[in-house]
């Protein structure tokens, strides 16, 4: 069933399949497959049988498992060309990161949680979660909080609903009340910082890529370790960041980028 209580169909039950397997990070056999789904043993295999031919799944007779196909891989990518702002951010997040020397990310929303959609690394690379592709929480990254203070008001309730609010490090925020005084200052300042609230040791100033109509498009950030910046330094970077976020957006509305949430 899907939110709406309303049978899912094939596609819902095929796109779930997919997702299950993108989520694994690695192939899967087709017991563990069943273990984590839904749906009878039956179902799933003509579901896998059918997605397998359609090259949306490759199978490996010698390892008996499931992988993503090339036909998904050809289908994501025309997505990433024509959905996401990383084409057209790419020279942008380039120079960015040429003139700090640290990692630049490039997120969206995706149904209130960070879709990391591309990732230049510093100089010197630096060993943490976020890469493109991977999805992460809002609540407690400086791009997911940078793109949830400016959401309008409905915006806003969707995505909050969405957060988990789990405590990561002792700096998490962990409630729906701390998180919107903290989006309140976000909208003042004009940026967020991450303070280790995702990952011990990593913090980072970011913006969001706002629309003319102040919609925000995605969030850029630069991220660092605490052995190599404080969050007063990460403060003195915000200007630079505000400037890309600025050209990017810029070049979003020549092409008339689709405004998301």
């Amino acid at each position: 069933m899907t939110a709406e209580g309303q049978p899912e169909g094939t596609v819902g039950k095929a796109l779930a399949v997919l997702e299950t397997v993108a989520e694994r990070g690695e192939p899967i056999r087709f017991s563990d497959l069943l273990e984590t789904s839904r749906y009878p043993k039956a179902t799933l295999y003509r579901l896998v049988q059918t997605l397998t031919r359609q090259q949306m799944l490759r199978h490996d007779p010698q390892t008996g498992t499931y992988a993503l196909g090339v036909r998904l891989v050809r289908l994501a990518h025309s997505a990433w060309a024509q959905s996401s702002l990383a084409p057209l951010a790419r020279p942008h997040v380039d120079a960015l990161s040429a003139a700090t020397g640290e990692t630049i990310h490039l997120a969206q929303l995706d149904r209130g949680q960070v879709l990391y959609v591309d990732k230049r690394n510093a100089a010197r690379p630096i060993e943490m979660f976020a890469q493109a592709g991977k999805v992460g929480p809002a609540y407690c990254t400086g791009v997911g909080k940078a793109m949830l203070a400016f959401l309008d008001d409905e915006g806003l309730a969707e995505a909050l609903k969405a957060q988990s609010f789990y405590r990561h490090t002792k700096h998490t925020i962990t409630s729906e009340d701390a998180l919107r005084a903290e989006l309140a200052g976000i909208r003042e300042l004009g940026y967020a910082l991450d303070r280790e609230e995702h990952e011990l040791g990593i913090i980072c100033c970011a913006v969001p890529v706002l629309s003319r109509t102040h919609r925000p498009l995605g969030a850029i950030s630069l991220t660092t370790t605490v052995a190599r910046a404080t969050l007063a330094q990460l403060d003195e970077k915000a200007a630079l960041l505000l400037e890309t976020a600025a050209r990017i957006a810029e070049d979003a509305e020549s092409w008339r980028f689709p405004e998301r949430t």
